[in-house]
């Protein structure tokens, strides 16, 4: 309580004595007990650390997360670590060779994944630039027009997309699409042939229209890969957008932007860290498409960017394709190609993966 204005500090009182201690409210005075420690009257002001032990389910919750997560770390080093000793001899015989080799040649000890490795680019650059516009506008679509039926089943569907085996999709690619991809294919190459990446190196006697040259080329197999990546990159899209704060979308509205001018305002740049992600991601996974791409493409591994045109080769295709039939020296290059393959999505994938973590923050709208 405060001292009387008549008292002096020091004063003796009834149950104490008069000192000056910093209290909050009026007045800087109290009456303390006089065996209290007055040099210790700072420890007051300390913040009291507060750890209560944790019950045993929870230490033991703990204690299984924490020894599955960095068993998922040995898993994930000890692969790498498989790859790399087994890539060591194809190294020692070939050196940087066999990165600037496109041939594969076993026959003539002949060994490269320079041609691969564009053949892989090339894909999964197709595919994004198919999935990209058809996730993006699933994902506002999604978010911000769908009533809450049409975004349940939307989302399901989705989901279901993922679902689907990639052999089912590489069924679809190669007994469906590969016809009409052949017409698109003619069609940009005939109106858009003057850019060498829309170019199809075909026989000048040969005849103008032969659909089988392009067939079982790059273009077709991203067509596939395209269907596979679109759910995962809609799916993080989606859920980006929908933790843009809601007070920047009310307050865009409020001052009298359309639903069009509140997306591209708020929403979407607020979202620029899940697009990126969710593009990038999209891209590791294309990178390491499989049974699809075997299923469509005709092994070719020269260099080319001409994706419409028959002929091209992926690393995961090169492996699943010539695993079974490989020599020892065949099997050390074919681990090699899948390293650099591992070290390539991995970069992406944790790239990816930490724009996306830190696009997401913000009032969920779900």
């Amino acid at each position: 309580m405060a001292a009387s204005a008549d008292l002096e500090v020091g004063a003796p009182v009834s149950g104490g004595v008069l000192v000056d201690v910093e209290i909050p409210g009026p007045g800087a005075s109290a009456i303390v007990d006089p065996g209290s420690n007055l040099d210790g009257a700072a420890e007051f002001d300390a913040p009291r650390s507060i750890d209560p032990a944790l019950p045993l389910v929870d230490r033991a919750f703990h204690g299984v997360a924490r020894t599955i997560g960095l068993l998922v770390l040995v898993v994930m080093g000890s692969i790498g670590l498989f790859l790399g000793y087994q890539s060591l001899p194809t190294l020692q015989r070939y050196g940087l060779g066999f990165f600037t080799e496109s041939q594969w040649q076993p026959e003539n000890d002949v060994l490269g994944i320079s041609g691969v490795l564009v053949g892989t680019f090339t894909i999964a650059i197709v595919a994004l630039v198919i999935a990209f516009p058809l996730a993006i506008t699933t994902a506002i679509y999604i978010s911000e027009y769908a009533t809450p039926k049409i975004k349940s089943l939307l989302v399901s569907m989705v989901d279901l997309m993922a679902a689907v085996p990639s052999i089912i999709w590489g069924l679809w690619g190669f007994a469906l699409m590969q016809p009409k991809a052949a017409h698109v294919g003619h069609w940009l190459h005939t109106h858009l042939g003057f850019i060498p990446f829309f170019q199809v190196d075909t026989d000048p006697n040969a005849a103008p229209w032969a659909e089988t040259k392009y067939y079982a080329s790059a273009f077709v197999a991203g067509i596939a890969v395209a269907m596979m990546v679109l759910p995962m990159a809609a799916a993080v899209m989606r859920q980006v957008f929908a933790q843009a704060p809601i007070g920047e979308r009310e307050a865009a509205l409020a001052l009298g932007s359309t639903k069009w001018g509140m997306i591209r305002t708020v929403v979407l740049p607020f979202g620029k860290g899940g697009i990126i992600g969710g593009t990038m991601l999209s891209m590791g996974r294309a990178l390491g498409e499989t049974i699809a791409v075997v299923l469509i493409i005709s092994p070719a591994f020269d260099i080319k960017f001409r994706p419409l045109e028959i002929g091209t080769e992926s690393v995961s295709a090169l492996i699943a394709g010539r695993f079974g039939e490989a020599t020892s020296a065949q099997l050390s290059a074919l681990l090699t190609a899948g390293f650099v393959l591992f070290i390539i999505t991995l970069v992406i994938n944790t790239l990816a993966a930490m724009i996306v973590a830190r696009s997401r923050s913000g009032a969920s709208t779900d």
